[in-house]
Order: structure tokens, then sequence, then C-alpha cells
């Protein structure tokens, strides 16, 4: 998967998650629990999403990768199905 793919679906799946949430200001290194106000619930379906619409395992011992956008984009560029 390049960046824009991973980029788009990071982005796509948050939009189901935090519709109000306004991606144009959206920084790269802002830690997405805090910028989008999600709480618990919301980060392990942004997680799950990611699982399912990728195929790739996400093990919870990664979820602090995911924590950010640049993150989550960098974890499923590098990672396989």
């Amino acid at each position: 998967m390049n960046e824009a793919e991973a980029s788009s679906l990071v982005l796509d799946v948050l939009s189901g998650i935090a519709p109000e949430a306004d991606f144009a200001g959206l920084r790269g290194n802002a830690v997405l629990r805090d910028e989008l106000d999600l709480d618990s619930m919301d980060f392990l379906n942004f997680i799950a999403a990611l699982h399912e619409r990728s195929r790739i395992a996400i093990p919870e011992a990664d979820y602090p990768k995911l924590f950010t956008l640049d993150g989550a984009v960098a974890y499923l560029r590098h990672s396989r199905p």
C-alpha cells in the first residue's frame, strides 16, 4: 500500500467514526484521540475498521503506533496483510 492509499484509508475510516471532525486542519503528528475527541471505543473501532478494510493484523502491542495520522499511515504502508 502506498502513502496516498494508506492516507485515504485512514481518513475514510476516521470520517466514519468522527463525521463532524475537520480533517483539513488535522496535523500529521497530532494525537488522533485528542484532536478528534475520540474515546477508547472510538479508537478501538478505528483499529478494527483499519484491520477489516486493509486485512492487516494489528496486535494490541502496536496500537500506540497508530495514535497519530502519520503513525497510522506509516504502519499501513510498512505492514503486509
